[in-house]
C-alpha cells in the first residue's frame, strides 16, 4: 500500500460484522506525505452505502443524486492535494448512512427524509444500527483527519484546515446563483482575503457564508477539527454542475489552488488563536 494513496478498514465489533468483505473502507487518505502545512478533508467524500443496510432502501439512483453525496468534491478534492502537495481524509460512505458533518444529537445525522425524499433504511433505526454506523463510519473518518492534523502539528507546526464541499444548483424549487461559497466562523484569516481573491476575478458569483453558513446551523466538522482549537480554517462550497466531470473538478481545484497558494506561503498563518471559553 503506497503512502501517495491508502485506505484503511475498522476491525469487527465484538464479533459482530457491520462492514463485508466486499464493502469500502470507512475513509481514504490522499497524499499522505503530502510537504503542505494543511490538510484536506471531504466529509461527503463517497455515495456508497455498506451491503448490511440494502441501499438503505433506496433505488439505485437515488444514490447517485446529491443527497447521497457531495457530486465532484472528491474529484475537486484529489487534485486539489495534488496542486498543493497536501494530504487529504475523504469519507468512505454516503451522507446517509450517516452525516459526517453533522453532530450525533442533530435529527438529520442520520436523516429519515432529503429534500423531500423519504429514506426507509433510516426510520426507526434500532440502536446497534446507529452504533455501527458510528463505529465503522464516523468515527474512523474523524479520527483519521485527527491523527493526520496532529501529527503535522507535532512535527511542525499548526496546520490550516481546508474543508471540500459541494452544493446543488436548486434546492427546495429555488435556483442558486452561487458558483462558489466560502463559508468560515469567527476566523477570518483564511476566508477574507480567499473571498478577496475569488471576487477580484471578476468572473464568478461568489457566496460569503452561502448557500450555508459555517455559524447556523453550526457543521460538526470545522468545530471539531480545526475552530475549538484555534486552526485556521476555511470551508469551499462549488456548485455541482460546475464540477460534474473529472476535466471540470481539476479546473475548480486549479482556481481553488490559486486561491490558496499565497495564504499557505505566508508563514504568520500558521499559529493557533486563543479560543473564547477555551
Amino acid at each position: 500500500m503506497s503512502a501517495e494513496h491508502s485506505r484503511h478498514r475498522p476491525p469487527a465489533f465484538n464479533g459482530h460484522r457491520f462492514l463485508g468483505p466486499d464493502d469500502p473502507p470507512a475513509f481514504e487518505i490522499v497524499n499522505a506525505r503530502g510537504a503542505a502545512s494543511a490538510v484536506l478533508l471531504c466529509d461527503h467524500a463517497s455515495n456508497l452505502v455498506p451491503a448490511t443496510l440494502d441501499s438503505l432502501g433506496l433505488p439505485g439512483g437515488e444514490l447517485e443524486r446529491h443527497i447521497a453525496w457531495d457530486i465532484g468534491a472528491a474529484a475537486v478534492t484529489r487534485h486539489l492535494a495534488r496542486l498543493l502537495d497536501a494530504p487529504a481524509v475523504l469519507s468512505g460512505f454516503s451522507r446517509l448512512v450517516i452525516d459526517c458533518n453533522r453532530h450525533l444529537w442533530d435529527v438529520q445525522s442520520i436523516p429519515e427524509a432529503s429534500d423531500g425524499t423519504g429514506i426507509p433504511g433510516n426510520r426507526n433505526a434500532p440502536p446497534q444500527d446507529v452504533e455501527d454506523r458510528i463505529r465503522h463510519c464516523f468515527a474512523p473518518y474523524h479520527e483519521a483527519a485527527s491523527r493526520l492534523i496532529s501529527g503535522i502539528e507535532g512535527r511542525w507546526r499548526t496546520p490550516a484546515v481546508i474543508f471540500m464541499h459541494s452544493f446543488t444548483p436548486s434546492l427546495n424549487g429555488e435556483m442558486r446563483p452561487w458558483h462558489i461559497g466560502v463559508l468560515w466562523e469567527r476566523d477570518g484569516r483564511m476566508a477574507l482575503p480567499a473571498l478577496d481573491a475569488l471576487r477580484q476575478r471578476g468572473d464568478l458569483v461568489v457566496g460569503d457564508n452561502e448557500p450555508y453558513s459555517a455559524l447556523e446551523p453550526r457543521g460538526y466538522s470545522m468545530p471539531h477539527h480545526a475552530s475549538r482549537d484555534g486552526r485556521p480554517a476555511l470551508q469551499f462550497e462549488i456548485r455541482q454542475d460546475l464540477i460534474a466531470d473529472d476535466a471540470e473538478a481539476r479546473t475548480w481545484a486549479g482556481i481553488v489552488a490559486d486561491v490558496l497558494r499565497p495564504l499557505l506561503a505566508d508563514d504568520t498563518l500558521y499559529q493557533r488563536l486563543p479560543v473564547p471559553g477555551g
